[in-house]
């Protein structure tokens, strides 16, 4: 006699489905713990430089000189008459140099850097709450 659990029998490929269903499900909602972040890290020779180097071209002095060059590119394209060929190159590579700068550093300062992570411990949760917008002594 053939006794099953299920009224109606089950197909292999129905199993095999269902069961990678409920391991995606597993690994969706258990997630590993997030280890990546920016720290002082790697010993590889060429990081310290180029951190400087990322460091200067985003900074305010940067944002200043790209603003600086889109004005003078933007008027001399205008202004200029009839340039010769490399000068109007060389002109158009100022210019988009001194968008991509400006661009970049535009967006940081509407979007952010990077993360800020905040430990919820003793006194951590009130860093959050004012980083956040919301008054200490009200909280709803």
């Amino acid at each position: 006699m053939h006794s099953s659990a299920l009224p109606y029998p089950l197909a292999r490929s129905t199993l095999f489905y269902c069961g990678l269903a409920i391991l995606l499900l597993v690994f969706l909602l258990v997630p590993p713990h997030a280890l990546a972040a920016e720290g002082t890290g790697g010993s590889l020779p060429y990081e310290s430089w180029l951190t400087n180097l990322r460091n200067s071209v985003t900074g305010p002095v940067a944002f200043a000189l790209a603003m600086i060059g889109i004005v003078v590119a933007g008027g001399v394209l205008i202004f200029g008459g009839d340039l010769n060929g490399f000068f109007r190159t060389l002109i158009f590579v100022v210019l988009v140099m001194a968008l991509l700068v400006g661009a970049q550093n535009m967006m940081s300062s509407f979007f952010g850097r990077g993360a800020e992570i905040a430990a919820l411990g003793s006194g951590g949760f009130d860093a959050v709450q004012l980083a956040g917008g919301i008054a200490p002594g009200r909280l709803a």
